[in-house]
């Protein structure tokens, strides 16, 4: 409403509420003292008029007196109050209080409207202050429970008969028992909930345990990478864990008894694991160890060395098999898992037996091995003398054994993935209990969830496109005992592995005409040095003759430096170039044909660039491993040891 004396609007608040404090209308007066209203206090609200100034008390001519003025007809003028059209003496008296009239009223006060919609004044006075709380708007009051707010009311306020006023807060409905049940199940998986949490704390806190790190000097790699990954997977002879005291050397700190380097692509799509032979002959460097007090100790490299000395032997930990294993295949290694005979033996019982074949009787009185030709499950004790086995197969070597640990292998990977062992929960735990409890590793996988992180990354891997390989060696003819690497097919090999290729080949799909290759005898080819060292062309022409070559003769330098090697040849020559390429590992870039025969005394010319590193090693990647090399795959059922 706009106020001329003041010059602004101004909020007005129903005078008619009970305990409301605040500026009343003009005209009308708070409450007395006693809770009575002065005269016209109480009546039915009236709708806001025009604020009209008056003349000497009077309204305008020819205008009835507004609210603020108008006298109800019935009403006595109480004691102290001004006549009409009188000036006001002074400030209000209170007023006297007379006999209460039916329902809580004195004399003077209106009647209660119908309804309920306004409150005794003398019961609300009388109210303690703590009731006396201000009335929410009509859309927020409710009635009385129950009840509609009075005779003829709408539910918006107490009756008439209300004893006080009642609370804004809704009555909490009752629960209903569908309710009250499902507040005890929710109740109920909580605490489940807690328990399985708490569980797992103490399973995982558990297997944390179980781990045992080692740190390899400079090395500190992620547990998951995004490009390939190479892992160095060894079981030693080391006669540790209940129940091994009859495997192994006495009294011995262990060798790298098997050792396979696990290669992973980048796309996840395949893997190669190519096991090195324990008794090749091979440089050890030197390497770092950490000592008990946290120092480190270089322990001095040997040459012609055996390559399982290069763990246990001479102070050396799994970081000095790693470099050992750098330094052979040119490849960065990532992680090492190093297991015991238990993990064998336990892996093997955790997953409910692995399944194996033999060609042959196998009756092994080293290794107690006796088990008839044909398939069998086998876990435990047995399945660790299976692993062991090697002079009751094949040849006898660790070449034979080899082959059969590639098979366990295999089948315990198909065992893991077929989905039995790994969603059983206590299966899944006794596996886990297991491997933790036989394994060490290095510090990047030095932890439950960092195993689970990388396994479950290697994981991807379809099992069918997981190949087991062997480095390829050749006896030594100085002692029949160990084997050197056959260079000519290893380090094609390791070349494919560092391009991150399959080892059964890059491309799929459709094969091209296969070409068809002369014998080596008929090869004939001049030998020029484009880029390599000094007396490279003579070496190459060497190494070609020893395997086999007709004719290969050094044939000088090139003036200029040739940043790739070639080869070039007539078109009667298709077939010597196509086994001169096999022999020395060309790509399909270097094959240069002429458009002229050279006859049957010509010569090829291979020219070597700067591209070429030695006789007997690829100038590019294969684009699948060489003819030769011994491999199997894991999702083959049917191999069998012979």
């Amino acid at each position: 409403m706009f106020n001329p004396e003041t010059g602004s609007y101004e909020l007005r608040l129903d005078p008619q509420i009970p305990g409301r404090q605040g500026p009343q209308p003009h005209g009308q007066h708070a409450p007395g003292p006693h809770g009575h209203a002065p005269h016209g206090y109480g009546g039915p609200p009236q709708q806001p008029q025009q604020y009209i100034p008056q003349q000497n008390g009077q309204p305008p001519h020819g205008q009835a007196p507004g609210p603020q003025h108008a006298q109800p007809q019935h009403a006595q003028p109480q004691h102290g109050q001004p006549q009409h059209g009188q000036p006001h003496p002074g400030p209000p008296q209170p007023p006297q209080p007379g006999p209460p009239q039916p329902g809580g009223r004195h004399p003077g006060q209106a009647p209660p409207q119908p309804g309920g919609r306004h409150q005794s004044h003398a019961s609300a006075a009388e109210a303690p202050e703590s009731l006396q709380e201000p009335r929410l708007p009509s859309q927020r009051r409710r009635g009385a429970a129950g009840g509609s707010g009075g005779p003829g009311g709408s539910g918006t306020g107490p009756g008439p008969d209300a004893d006080g006023p009642r609370s804004r807060r809704r009555p909490k409905p009752r629960k209903s028992k569908k309710k009250k049940a499902l507040i005890w199940v929710a109740g109920g998986l909580a605490v489940v909930l807690f328990a399985v949490g708490t569980a797992a704390f103490l399973i995982y806190r558990k297997l944390n345990g179980n781990i045992d790190k080692v740190e390899v000097a400079g090395e500190d790699h992620a547990a998951v990478i995004d490009g390939p990954v190479n892992i160095l997977v060894m079981g030693t002879d080391k006669r540790t864990g209940k129940g091994n005291d009859g495997y192994g050397d006495m009294n011995s700190p262990g060798h790298a008894d098997t050792t396979l380097l696990f290669h992973v692509s980048e796309d996840r799509t395949n893997a190669t694991a190519m096991s090195i032979p324990r008794d090749m002959i091979t440089d050890i460097p030197d390497c770092k160890t950490k000592q008990e007090d946290g120092s480190w100790k270089t322990i001095p490299g040997t040459y012609e060395t055996k390559f399982n000395e290069s763990l246990g032997q001479f102070g050396r930990d799994p970081g000095c098999t790693w470099k050992t294993v750098e330094q052979l295949t040119g490849l960065d290694v990532n992680h090492f898992i190093l297991a015991d005979f238990n993990a064998v033996k336990d892996l093997s019982s955790a997953v409910g037996g692995v399944e194996v074949c033999l060609a042959e009787d196998i009756d092994d009185p080293k290794s107690k091995l006796n088990l008839p030709a044909g398939r069998h499950t086998i876990e435990g004790e047995e399945a660790l003398a299976f692993v062991r086995t090697r002079y009751s197969v094949g040849f006898g070597s660790d070449l034979s054994r080899i082959e059969l640990q590639q098979q366990f292998l295999s089948s315990l990977i198909r065992k893991m993935k077929s989905g039995g062992s790994l969603s059983n929960p206590k299966k899944m735990y006794d596996l886990a209990d297991a491997a933790t409890k036989a394994l060490t590793v290095d510090s990047g996988i030095g932890s439950a969830k960092k195993l689970m992180d990388l396994a479950n990354d290697l994981k991807k891997v379809p099992q069918d496109d997981i190949t087991f390989a062997t480095l390829p060696v050749l006896d030594n003819p100085e002692d029949d005992a160990t084997v050197l690497m056959d260079e000519a097919k290893a380090k094609p090999l390791f070349k494919l592995l560092a391009a991150d290729k399959p080892f059964d080949g890059a491309k799929k799909g459709k094969k091209g005409k296969p070409v068809k290759k002369s014998e080596p005898g008929e090869v004939r080819v001049d030998v020029v040095n484009g880029g390599g060292e000094s007396g490279m062309a003579s070496a190459t022409a060497g190494w070609l003759l020893d395997e086999g070559a007709g004719y290969a003769a050094e044939a000088g330098n090139t003036p200029d430096l040739q940043p790739e090697t070639r080869l070039e040849y007539g078109p009667d020559q298709a077939e010597q170039a196509a086994r001169l390429a096999d022999m020395m590992g060309l790509p399909k870039s270097a094959m240069k044909k002429t458009g002229e025969n050279a006859g049957a005394e010509g010569t090829m010319t291979l020219t070597l660039g700067e591209d070429f590193a030695a006789p007997g090693t690829p100038v590019e990647a294969p684009d699948k491993a060489p003819d030769g090399v011994q491999n199997v795959k894991a999702g083959d059922k049917n191999v069998c040891a012979k």
